[in-house]
């Protein structure tokens, strides 16, 4: 979608949000995938009521993006502008074992500034791709560590409130791959608290935890990391791998030969590919194994 309403135009520099034409959110997703829209990027906090006001009032819809990292977005001409967060400057800020984090903040640039001044706990997330606010929004978890054990406040603006709030970590509720935000708040900040721990403790963690990954994730190709959550008791992972579908593909959309809850745009795949991928591994083991597998990839298709 591209703005054309000059009254939203002439708002824009007054509060501080830089408006880019047609950008392509291929380019903006760890998939490759995604179609062309106007990209709005909010340099102040504050300023984000007085733009969403702005777009509701001219009727212009509108979805926010962090880091991209675990989204599958539809194809061609968007009929949504997208919004993102420009980093805070400084975007760690540390005070004791507490450390203030910019929500868009790279989140393992945030693991590894924590670990050079001794705060631990989240080596096991040093390979998660994205941002901080999007690891907060899905509970970002691997090998035991999940990101909502961390939180002690989160600053969130609440769109259906039109309002910033602070919350703290005991009002929110992390889950499995699940929090209790609501699908159109933004993340702003968190606040973590984090154990103190040698930085060469630290630093032998992320070793495994890296070496773990290379050995078992396609990191050399564009994937938005685990397309399904595990089932209770399960691994959706291995019900795929046990159907003989690593390899598997729809156009150049394609489970991973190395982890086939992992699936790879290994060319030039579109959504539609990857949607058309999706709905057949989820039939499958269906079928197979009469689990329905839920997304944990996000799809904008709409």
């Amino acid at each position: 979608m591209r703005i054309s309403n000059d009254k939203i135009l002439a708002a824009l520099p007054a509060l501080e949000v830089e408006r880019r034409r047609d950008v392509s959110l291929s380019g903006l997703t760890s998939l490759g995938i995604g179609g062309t829209t106007d990209l709005l990027l909010i340099r102040r906090h504050e300023s984000i009521a007085g733009l969403l006001k702005l777009l509701d009032e001219h009727g212009v819809p509108h979805k926010f993006l962090g880091g991209g990292s675990n989204l599958l977005v539809m194809d061609g001409a968007l009929p949504f502008v997208v919004l993102q967060l420009v980093k805070g400057d400084p975007e760690i800020v540390l005070e004791g074992n507490m450390a203030t984090v910019d929500a868009a903040a790279d989140l393992g640039h945030t693991v590894t500034y924590c670990a050079k001044h001794n705060l631990g706990g989240m080596e096991g997330l040093i390979g998660v791709p994205g941002t901080v606010g999007g690891a907060l929004r899905m509970n970002a978890g691997a090998y035991g560590t999940q990101i909502g054990s961390f939180v002690r406040e989160v600053k969130v603006y609440r769109a259906a409130e039109r309002k910033i709030e602070i919350l703290s970590g005991g009002q929110i509720s992390f889950e499995y791959r699940h929090t209790s935000f609501a699908p159109d708040d933004m993340m702003l900040s968190v606040k973590l608290e984090l154990p103190s721990k040698p930085y060469s403790e630290i630093l032998q963690g992320i070793r495994i935890c890296n070496e773990k990954r290379r050995s078992s994730q396609p990191l050399g190709q564009k994937s938005a990391g685990c397309i399904f959550k595990n089932p209770p008791g399960g691994s959706a992972g291995r019900m795929i791998d046990e159907l003989g579908l690593k390899g598997f593909s729809h156009g150049d959309a394609r489970v991973s030969e190395r982890h086939a809850n992992f699936f790879v745009n290994a060319g030039k795949a579109s959504a539609a590919d990857m949607l058309a991928l999706i709905a057949e591994v989820r039939e499958r083991v269906q079928k197979a194994y009469g689990v329905t597998l839920e997304n944990e990839v996000v799809v904008w298709n709409a």
